[in-house]
């Protein structure tokens, strides 16, 4: 989304009289907060009315949302920590995302699934992010790191987001499904389709034009591939694995599409936007940066500071199966709820100083960027080792990545991320 459209789309929402864009959190009563608007995070303003929430009404029933259905928002460690742990009672069954319209683009996908389902079909495909195969393809994706990074204009101005981000995660997709490397852009491609909102966004026009791009494209490739798959011996690749899964060998073609779409984006934003992130944060903070210069050691611990950090992903959504008890209010069956890992992250209670960019924390795991439970992201060890081999790799060429221009922010309430970040690389 250009600025010029962003600045449109921000001013259209300024006129509506629910909007909270460029408002003091103090200024809306908390019945009137509808914190799901995408203009609060493409100008990363959300921070103080989840701050308010947390401390007023940390289980909060928004009635009355400009872009979505009734929702409640969960933001609060301890209280997304609940949802998790109870499958049984919070379903993922009918969308992980607030703005998932349930009566379109029939696909599903085992992230979207409940047990016994979800737990046969994440099996299938978990041997890829397995200790011994992450082995195998750490000195991979060290040689492709090291390849993009020498690439790099030094003392020019450029993308971190395309130059860096996106071709270091695109190209480990493409590895991972074995897919044609020369046409991986498509991957960037498709992951960018299904997560816009053609409304706010204007990636597409519209959801039809979304669902004629995965289904007359991503679909036919993908199906392609798996018809080349399935009468081959199996291999470690994701198509592989599904092509000759017990559980999802017989998948119908809008189920694989849905499992195609959740590991393509489940690959392509974590490590995306924490790389851009951890730039940011970094520039942010100097002396941080400084720390991290007088002792690399540090990077392991640092990585998963800049998950927690970015929190790449904002929230994610179930819906309540039984009328039941959160936080102290009366949730209805049938109740959509948000739990908002971005606010989670930001919980004094759980967290120390976590406004604070720290890259030596005590417990740098403790976080709720990858989600917990059944769901717990699959692939955190393979996001935390790209990320920690690619910041070995920048501190081995560049004295520093110098942020020199504004970030662009998605406007998304979903994908917590960036289209552009203007830096310069200086040499050691």
């Amino acid at each position: 989304m250009t600025d010029a459209a962003a600045n449109n789309a921000i001013e259209m929402a300024s006129q509506d009289s629910r909007n909270m864009y460029g408002k003091d959190p103090y200024s809306i009563p908390l019945e009137k907060y509808d914190i799901a608007q995408s203009a609060l995070f493409h100008t990363n303003t959300m921070w103080g009315f989840f701050d308010r929430l947390r401390k007023e009404d940390p289980v909060h029933y928004c009635e009355d949302s400009i872009e979505h259905s009734p929702y409640w928002s969960v933001t609060k460690y301890k209280d997304i920590m609940e949802v998790e742990s109870n499958p049984e009672i919070y379903s993922s069954a009918l969308g992980i995302s607030i703005r998932e319209n349930r009566d379109s683009f029939n696909t599903t996908s085992f992230i979207a699934m409940d047990e016994p389902q979800h737990g046969d079909q994440r099996r299938t495909v978990q041997g890829v992010v397995a200790p011994t195969n992450l082995a195998i393809l750490e000195p991979l994706i060290r040689g492709r790191v090291a390849e993009i990074l020498d690439s790099l204009p030094v003392g020019e101005t450029f993308n971190w987001v395309d130059r860096v981000s996106i071709e270091l995660t695109t190209q480990m997709l493409a590895t991972l499904f074995d897919f044609p490397f020369e046409d991986r852009s498509k991957l960037t491609y498709w992951s960018d389709v299904a997560t816009c909102s053609p409304e706010i966004d204007k990636f597409v026009e519209s959801e039809d034009e979304r669902e004629r791009i995965l289904i007359e494209e991503c679909l036919p490739a993908f199906t392609e591939l798996w018809n080349e798959r399935v009468n081959a011996e199996p291999t470690s690749d994701l198509i592989s694995m599904l092509a000759h899964g017990k559980e999802t060998r017989h998948m119908q073609p809008m189920e694989f599409l849905g499992n195609l779409i959740l590991l393509i984006v489940g690959g392509n934003d974590t490590t995306r936007n924490s790389l851009t992130g951890g730039v940011l944060a970094l520039n942010e903070n100097p002396d941080q940066y400084q720390k991290l210069r007088e002792n690399l050691d540090l990077i392991p611990k640092m990585i998963p500071e800049i998950i927690r950090w970015q929190t790449p992903l904002t929230h994610m959504a179930r819906t309540a199966l039984c009328d039941t008890t959160l936080g102290g209010k009366q949730i209805k069956k049938d109740d959509r709820l948000v739990m908002w890992y971005v606010s989670g992250n930001r919980d004094e209670e759980m967290i120390d100083n976590p406004y604070e960019f720290i890259i030596d924390r005590d417990k740098p795991r403790q976080h709720l960027s990858f989600g917990f439970g059944i769901h717990r992201c699959m692939g955190n060890r393979l996001a935390e080792m790209q990320l920690r081999i690619a910041w070995e790799e920048i501190s081995k060429r560049f004295s520093k990545v110098e942020v020199v221009g504004e970030p662009v922010r998605n406007r998304s309430t979903f994908v917590k991320g960036y289209s552009d970040l203007p830096v310069r690389v200086h040499p050691l």
